[in-house]
């Protein structure tokens, strides 16, 4: 993680969809991450495990490179 603060390379992902009806398993990633409330963005650092939380959830969330 030291080294995506050095090189600067992060996250932004928002959540856009509702986590009402979803597979826990996906709200439980969701919440993982630090989403809550649609609209929401967090910043998290460019590594596999993020990628593969987006990958999970990638319907409900829009990412952004920040």
């Amino acid at each position: 993680m030291a080294e995506n603060k050095e090189t600067g390379k992060m996250l932004k992902i928002t959540l856009i969809k509702s986590t009402i009806g979803q597979v826990p398993k996906n709200r439980a990633t969701v919440a993982a991450m630090g989403l809550r409330k649609i609209n929401q963005t967090v910043q998290l650092p460019d590594n596999a495990s993020t990628r593969g939380q987006i990958q999970k959830v990638r319907h409900m969330v829009k990412v952004e490179e920040a």
